[in-house]
């Protein structure tokens, strides 16, 4: 299991404007070429003609994602999937403090291991309880609206 906890671009750490032109050339290059392209080539400005650097299509189109995001003043995080992460990093991920994620962990609502004395876990398993709890809101707020309409308040 890997122990890396991502790299972070800060809001604004990124001007909007060269983040929307470089966003405009890797869509219109994208759109250009075949899915079936393995790699991008990406020709850098540095004045040589013959100089490029090759990229995997997948890595490409997620430079493109991260670029949309920052062209909207957003910032953007990259993480391994096998990352191991702390209970305050976890929590700082969920928006949350610390006690009510070690709440969370206690109900087994999350899984988590034991490193000696602290908690660690599993970025893959903190996603998934992210994908399921976005579940439950939708369901809660489709039952909401079926209420409403059986009261007939909408």
């Amino acid at each position: 299991m890997g122990t890396g906890t991502g790299r972070k671009i800060e809001p604004g750490a990124v001007d909007a404007r060269d983040a929307q032109r470089a966003l405009r050339r890797i869509n219109d290059y994208l759109s250009h070429t075949a899915q079936s392209e393995a790699d991008v080539q990406v020709r850098l400005e540095t004045g040589a003609a013959d100089e490029a650097l090759v990229l995997p299509r997948p890595v490409a189109e997620m430079f493109a994602s991260m670029l949309a995001a920052l062209a909207n003043g957003q910032g953007v995080q990259i993480m391994p999937v096998d990352a191991v992460l702390t209970t305050q990093q976890a929590a700082d991920m969920l928006n949350v403090s610390r006690p009510y994620l070690i709440g969370l962990l206690e109900a087994d609502e999350i899984p988590y291991t034991l490193v000696g004395r602290h908690r660690r876990i599993r970025f893959a398993d903190l996603h998934q309880y992210l994908r399921e709890d976005d579940v439950k809101r939708k369901d809660a707020a489709v039952e909401l609206m079926e209420l409403d309409q059986e009261l007939g308040l909408l």
